[in-house]
C-alpha cells in the first residue's frame, strides 16, 4: 500500500451547523379545564388532535368532550386541543400498573390462579389479602372487582382501564398515600416497583383559579383558557378571579367564559360575569352569552385556525358561524344590553342568517387586534432573539448592528402586513423619531432606534442595543355600513 500524505495539509475545509432557529409560540390551543376523572391530578393535562382521542379519554358525555365537539366542529377545523384536570374534590392517591402485553392480558393466564396473594402499603401501613380465586372470571374487569373487593377492607379498590391495572386508595386528601405492591399477583399485575410507575399522591380540593395557575405553571403551550365543567360549576367571582390571573400574568393569554343566566340580557343587572369583568375593562378576557355553556369553546376553535404564516390570513370574529350552536333570538333592547357589557352572542337575523357578534373583549379592544399583537409581539422576540443566538460572530454594539436588529424587526412587520394585521394609513398618536401627528405610515408601521452616539456609558457597558421603537397601524375591520340612497324621479 502506497503512502500517501492528507489533502488538508494544504487545503482545510470545516463544516459549521448552525444552531436550530428557537419556534415561535403557538397561538393557536386552547386549554379546556374540566373536572372528570380521565386525567389524574400528577398527569394535569394532555393534548389532543382530534375529537376521537378525546371521546376515548372522556366517553361523549362528558362535558370535555361536548366542549371539544363544538372546537373541533368548527370549519375549518382547529389542529390542537389541550385539556386540563381540575381537581375539584379531594383526590385519592393512585398506583397504575404497567400496560399489558396481548398475552399477559390473556384471560387464560388469569383464570388459573385460585390462591392468589398481594401485598400492598397503604397509609403507610402494609397490607397483605390472599386465597384470591380467578377462576370464574370472564373479563380482566372482573379480575380487578375480585382483587378490589379483597382489597376494600384495606381502604383500596382496584380496577382494569382496558390495558393496565389501577389501584386507588378510598381515602382522598393530601394524607392519603400509596405504595407498590408485592408478591407473584402484583407481579403479574404489573403494580411492582420494577414495573409501575411511582405512585400518585392524593391531592386536596383547588379552587378555579389554583387550578388556573396550577395548569400555567405546568405547560407555557396554550394560549387561551375555558371552563368544560358542569354548567354552574363556577361562580362570578371565580371567573373573576381566574381573568384578574390570566390578566396581569407576564405569558399573554386569554380567558374565555359563557354565561348562561338570562339576566345577562337584562340592562339594569350587574352582577353577571360580562358586567363584571367589562366594567374592570379585562381585555384579555372573552365574554360569550348562550343556552349553550361551551359556545365561547366554538369561537375559539374558528379564531384558532388563523396562521399567521399566510397570506390575508387575519380575521375578526364578527359574522363568523358557531357550528352546533342555536342562535339566540334577541329583542334589540336585550342586544343593545349585551352590546353595553361588551358580551358576544351567536344572534339570529331576520334575514335567515345567524352571526357571532361582534367579536370584543370585555376590556375596550377587538379580540383579532389581541390575538394579532400577541402574535405580533412574540415574533418579532423571537426573530430578535434567533438574531442573536445564531449569528455565528457577535452583533457589534455599533449603528450597523443595530441596523440589524431593525431590519430584522422590518422583515416580522412586513409578515403582519401580508397577513392583514397591519395596513398603511394615518398616524394619529404621539410621535417618535421622524414620525409626527398626522403623518402617513405608507408601509403600515415604522421602526426608529437610537444612535450609538447618544447611548449613555452605563448602557454601553451593559451591552445593551439603544432603544427600538415600533410604530404599528392596524388594519381594523369593518364591522358595519351606512347606506345613503337618494331617489330621483
Amino acid at each position: 500500500m502506497s503512502m500517501t500524505l492528507p489533502v488538508d495539509r494544504v487545503v482545510k475545509v470545516s463544516v459549521t451547523l448552525a444552531p436550530l432557529a428557537a419556534p415561535r409560540r403557538n397561538f393557536g390551543t386552547l386549554l379546556l379545564l374540566g373536572d372528570s376523572l380521565a386525567i389524574d391530578q400528577a398527569e394535569r393535562l394532555r393534548v389532543y388532535a382530534g375529537i376521537d382521542a378525546v371521546a376515548a379519554d372522556f366517553g361523549a358525555e362528558a362535558p370535555e368532550y361536548k366542549a371539544a365537539e363544538l372546537y373541533f366542529g368548527q370549519s375549518p377545523r382547529p389542529s390542537t386541543l389541550a385539556i386540563g384536570r381540575w381537581v375539584r374534590e379531594p383526590a385519592p392517591a393512585i398506583l397504575r400498573g404497567a400496560a399489558l402485553t396481548q398475552a399477559e392480558a390473556a384471560l387464560s393466564a388469569w383464570t388459573g390462579i385460585t390462591d392468589g396473594t398481594l401485598t400492598v402499603t397503604v397509609g403507610g401501613v402494609e397490607e397483605t389479602v390472599d386465597g384470591l380465586d380467578f377462576s370464574g372470571a370472564v373479563t380482566l374487569e372482573g379480575v380487578a372487582a375480585i382483587v378490589g373487593l379483597a382489597l376494600n377492607g384495606a381502604g383500596v379498590w382496584c380496577e382494569y382501564d382496558g390495558h393496565r391495572f389501577i389501584l386507588s386508595t378510598l381515602a382522598t386528601g393530601a394524607a392519603a398515600t400509596l405504595g407498590h405492591a408485592g408478591g407473584p399477583l402484583a407481579e403479574q399485575m404489573k403494580v411492582t416497583a420494577q414495573t409501575a410507575p411511582a405512585p400518585i399522591p392524593g391531592m386536596e380540593a383547588e379552587s378555579p383559579i389554583e387550578a388556573a395557575m396550577a395548569l400555567a405553571d405546568r405547560s407555557g403551550d396554550w394560549y387561551a383558557l375555558a371552563w368544560a365543567a358542569a354548567d354552574g360549576a363556577l361562580e362570578v367571582e371565580d371567573h373573576v378571579a381566574v381573568s384578574g390571573f390570566i390578566e396581569a400574568a407576564t405569558k399573554p393569554r386569554l380567558y374565555a367564559v359563557t354565561t348562561t343566566d338570562s339576566r345577562t340580557l337584562e340592562a339594569g343587572f350587574a352582577d353577571d360575569v360580562a358586567s363584571r369583568l367589562s366594567s374592570l375593562a379585562r381585555r384579555r378576557s372573552l365574554v360569550v352569552y348562550s343556552a349553550n355553556p361551551f359556545a365561547a369553546v366554538s369561537a375559539l376553535g374558528r379564531a384558532f385556525t388563523v396562521n399567521f404564516a399566510a397570506n390575508r390570513s387575519a380575521i375578526t370574529l364578527k359574522f363568523k358561524q358557531l357550528p352546533g350552536i342555536v342562535a339566540e333570538g334577541l329583542t334589540e333592547t336585550q342586544a343593545l344590553a349585551l352590546e353595553a357589557k361588551r358580551c358576544n352572542v351567536f344572534a339570529a337575523y331576520d334575514n335567515a342568517t345567524a352571526i357571532f357578534q361582534d367579536g370584543v373583549m370585555a376590556g375596550p379592544a377587538y379580540f383579532d387586534e389581541i390575538h394579532g399583537l400577541d402574535w405580533l409581539a412574540n415574533a418579532i422576540q423571537t426573530e430578535c432573539w434567533n438574531l442573536l443566538y445564531q449569528s455565528k460572530t457577535k452583533i457589534p454594539q455599533t449603528d450597523s448592528g443595530t441596523h440589524q436588529i431593525v431590519t430584522t424587526i422590518e422583515a416580522t412587520l412586513g409578515e403582519a402586513v401580508a397577513n392583514g394585521l397591519v395596513a398603511p394609513g394615518t398616524w394619529n398618536a404621539d410621535g417618535f423619531g421622524q414620525l409626527e401627528r398626522g403623518d402617513t405610515l405608507p408601509k403600515g408601521f415604522y421602526v426608529f432606534a437610537g444612535r450609538i452616539a447618544a447611548q449613555t456609558q452605563s448602557e454601553r457597558e451593559q451591552r445593551k442595543a439603544p432603544p427600538i421603537q415600533v410604530a404599528v397601524k392596524l388594519a381594523g375591520a369593518v364591522h358595519s355600513t351606512d347606506v345613503a340612497i337618494d331617489v330621483n324621479r
